[in-house]
């Protein structure tokens, strides 16, 4: 028997000053059973800081990638279906990278671990002609605190400053500074 998604659901208060976006997100995120709270909460932090000022050209919505290896972590479509923004979370392979550059506008990657640069050393060369990707590391003590906020239904308070993201609930609050690795525009 296949095991189901567990349902989370949070409301996320955004205060974002570098991008002068204030909004209140209610999101439902189905987490793979393969996946953990650390990786998740990641992808609730990607959300927070690509979730577009508005709707005119589509939505943010968190997509299927632990189901579906042609899908994002999260992505951005406009109306026509057309792929403007491809997020993925963790260490995806190259090839993975390259297809989501020719799919999309832009591609963001958020990767964690505290092997990340490693990882980004093994491939970074193979991504030169991805003019349109970034890659961004979180600490691996930041996305595991981050990772204790976790709870089925969650009230989030975001605040985004000068590069700076502070994520805060009732169970505490963590100070996040996601390192950009690449070069390219975002």
């Amino acid at each position: 028997m296949a095991l189901k998604a567990t349902i989370y659901k949070a409301q996320l208060a955004l205060s974002d000053m570098d991008r002068s976006i204030y909004a209140d997100h209610s999101v439902t995120i189905a987490r793979h059973p393969s996946e953990a709270d650390e990786r998740m909460m990641i992808r609730l932090l990607a959300f927070a800081l690509n979730v577009p000022a508005d709707d005119k050209k589509g939505n943010l919505e968190f997509a299927k990638d632990l189901w579906d290896v042609d899908e994002a972590a999260l992505w951005h479509k406009d109306y026509t279906e057309q792929i403007l923004h491809w997020i993925d979370v963790g260490q995806p392979d190259d090839k993975r990278l390259m297809k989501a550059a020719g799919r999309a506008e832009r591609v963001s990657v958020y990767s964690f671990a505290s092997s990340t640069p490693v990882w980004w050393k093994n491939i970074e060369t193979k991504l030169t002609r991805a003019s349109n990707l970034v890659v961004w590391q979180i600490d691996a003590a930041e996305s595991q605190a981050l990772a204790k906020l976790a709870e089925r239904s969650m009230q989030l308070q975001v605040t985004v400053q000068d590069g700076t993201v502070w994520m805060s609930t009732a169970l505490g609050s963590v100070e996040i500074t996601p390192r950009r690795l690449t070069a390219a525009e975002s």
